[in-house]
């Protein structure tokens, strides 16, 4: 049963308006919903994320989500076009060119939201 579920990944944010504006004037995510709980509602693929107001700290420092696109560079691109940051690293295992890390059949960029959870691109190599 749970393989044709649909998912909604749950995100901790400490400010629910501006965690949503950055959802939706950032990642050009659409609000679908709103919980009694102040939870936020955005459609992403064939599941939704869900933003729910939860105490500062609340963050993972691990990848939280990860966006798969068909097109990483053109993806990087329009997101920084609209203010989004992303992460760089040069260390054993992984270093990024261009916000972009190589991992053999896998490109990938990071990015935080506006509440510090870690988001990611990723690309699947053909």
């Amino acid at each position: 049963m749970l393989t044709e579920s649909t998912i909604t990944t749950m995100l901790p944010v400490t400010d629910s308006e501006r965690a949503g504006r950055f959802y939706t004037d950032s990642l050009g995510l659409k609000q679908v919903g709103k919980g009694e709980d102040g939870t936020l509602y955005f459609a992403a693929g064939a599941g939704a994320i869900g933003l729910r107001p939860m105490p500062a700290g609340a963050q993972s420092e691990n990848t939280a989500l990860s966006f798969e696109v068909s097109d990483l560079e053109t993806e990087v691109t329009t997101l920084e076009n609209r203010g989004v940051r992303f992460q760089d690293f040069e260390m054993e295992g992984l270093k990024t060119v261009a916000h972009i890390a190589e991992m053999g059949q896998e490109r990938a960029a990071w990015f935080n939201d506006s509440e510090g959870n870690v988001l990611c691109l990723h690309q699947v190599l053909t």
